[in-house]
């Protein structure tokens, strides 16, 4: 991460890499999304399809790492992304992220795409980083809605298979008719050295919205003290999917609280 600057005084995030998950800002063009981006004072981001599909060419991405150059911004990773046991479409998406410059691919994978993906991120040294995405449509749980069910799965594979948790969807989780409470920063802790990214969202499910971190359940202090626990390296995504049409001043306030559960770690 970029050394603050001297009259910024110390590393407002600790130490830790913060950057933006894109689709907070899905109604905003690419370059408008940056643009907020970089005045919330972030310096990278995790682009989704939206902002960057899949298809792009060569020159496309290479135009967009130039954006993102010009913003201060670097591409940290990628997604949400499915996998599935198709090898070469599976390629695909790693190739592309290597052209993207990104180090992780936040995903969604089938559990018959272990044996591919086991190869790809060997090959490519870009690591998988499993997404949980709460309850579903149907009352259904996701698939990897959990610490333990991730870890179950990926433990006997590559070191490069991990999580992206998010910790949304985890609160999520206590919705009936579910009614399972996984506290965020205990399913840190229980994925250990696996842990390769974090969407930071708090999230209100009497309303059923995200809310500005510490209005909901989110313990904001607690999720950063298990990350350092952990000798946590990899990426904070900041997401909100609330007020789509202009997230700005909570994403502002989000960061505010993170900053101070900062100084409370020092």
């Amino acid at each position: 991460q970029p050394a603050a600057g001297a009259a910024e005084g110390p590393d407002p995030f600790g130490g830790f890499i913060v950057g933006m998950q894109s689709y907070t800002f899905r109604q905003f063009t690419r370059e408008r999304a940056l643009e907020r981006i970089a005045d919330l004072g972030l310096h990278f981001v995790e682009f989704y399809n939206g902002h960057v599909p899949l298809n792009s060419t060569d020159e496309q991405i290479n135009a967009i790492r130039a954006l993102c150059f010009q913003h201060g911004i670097t591409p940290i990773a990628f997604g949400v992304e499915g996998f599935s046991k198709d090898h070469a479409a599976n390629r695909r998406k790693f190739e592309f992220a290597r052209k993207l410059g990104v180090r992780y691919l936040s995903a969604d994978p089938s559990p018959e795409s272990f044996g591919s993906l086991d190869r790809l991120v060997a090959e490519f040294g870009i690591g998988i980083a499993i997404h949980p995405h709460g309850p579903g449509g149907g009352n259904r749980l996701h698939q990897w809605h959990s610490a333990d069910i991730i870890q179950k799965a990926v433990g006997s594979h590559h070191r490069l298979i991990g999580t992206c948790l998010d910790t949304g969807h985890l609160i999520r989780c206590a919705q009936p008719p579910h009614n399972l409470r996984l506290d965020p920063a205990q399913q840190v802790r229980h994925m250990g050295a696996r842990n390769f990214g974090l969407h930071l969202k708090d999230h209100d499910n009497a309303k059923r919205t995200d809310v500005v971190y510490g209005r909901g359940v989110l313990n904001v202090p607690e999720v950063l003290r298990a990350l350092r626990e952990v000798r946590f390296g990899g990426y904070i995504s900041i997401e909100y999917e609330a007020n789509p049409q202009d997230p700005t001043a909570d994403v502002r306030a989000c960061l505010d609280v993170f900053k101070e559960a900062v100084r409370k770690l020092a």
